[in-house]
């Protein structure tokens, strides 16, 4: 089979009739009216997209078994000292070297921390100190706090910049009933595991990533 005919029934063939192709705004093109040059252009993107998804897909898998392989580990280690390691205990960040300290694997659950309503009521508070501050509020505390309730395109504060506000050493009332307002209307939105691995550079001593993103190879 060719490769306009394998694209012509490839997406969706049971809407597209034979011999044409589906434009991007949705039309029917006749494959004998598509150029040359756009017919190649589709070949290598298919070609690629495929081969991305399939490595993709292997990625996963190795993912999968790294992240299995530690927690086999983590409780074979434990059972050495007759402790069967069971919840967030067992999922936190844990480092494995290898004899030689050369290769080295870590294993990083990240939170993914989001705010509830009360962090409104926090910007309230907030905001009435500035304004009960008045002059006397400095200009860069004015700026911490713009920095932490600005929001990006998704409308998501930076969790941050947020924190931040929680690490000024301001003895007011008002302010720390704020800070606990902040305080109450985190929580935990997940948890994201992540493995890297490293090989040490002998000559400096230094641990080099093992990269398997494909724009830092």
């Amino acid at each position: 089979m060719s490769a306009t005919d394998k694209t012509g029934e490839a997406d969706q063939a049971t809407t597209i009739p034979k011999g044409y192709w589906e434009s991007a705004d949705g039309s029917l093109m006749p494959v004998s009216k598509i150029a040359e040059v756009d017919k190649a252009r589709d070949a290598v993107v298919r070609r690629l997209v495929e081969a991305a998804e399939a490595i993709s897909a292997d990625l996963a898998k190795f993912k999968s078994l790294a992240m299995s392989e530690i927690e086999q580990f983590i409780d074979l280690s434990a059972a050495q000292y007759n402790v069967t390691v069971r919840g967030a205990a067992g999922k936190g960040n844990v480092t494995l070297t290898s004899y030689d300290g050369r290769l080295k694997v870590e294993r990083a659950i990240a939170d993914r921390i989001q705010f509830d309503e009360r962090l409104q009521v926090a910007k309230a508070q907030i905001d009435e100190c500035m304004q009960r501050w008045g002059k006397g509020a400095n200009d860069n505390m004015k700026a911490v706090v713009a920095a932490a309730f600005k929001t990006d395109k998704a409308g998501k504060v930076s969790v941050g910049a947020v924190l931040r506000l929680r690490a000024a050493k301001i003895d007011d009332p008002k302010w720390l009933e704020a800070m606990e307002a902040v305080a109450d209307s985190m929580h935990t939105a997940a948890s994201v595991a992540y493995v890297r691995f490293y090989r040490r550079n002998d000559a400096t001593g230094e641990y080099l990533p093992i990269s398997l993103n494909a724009a830092a190879v």
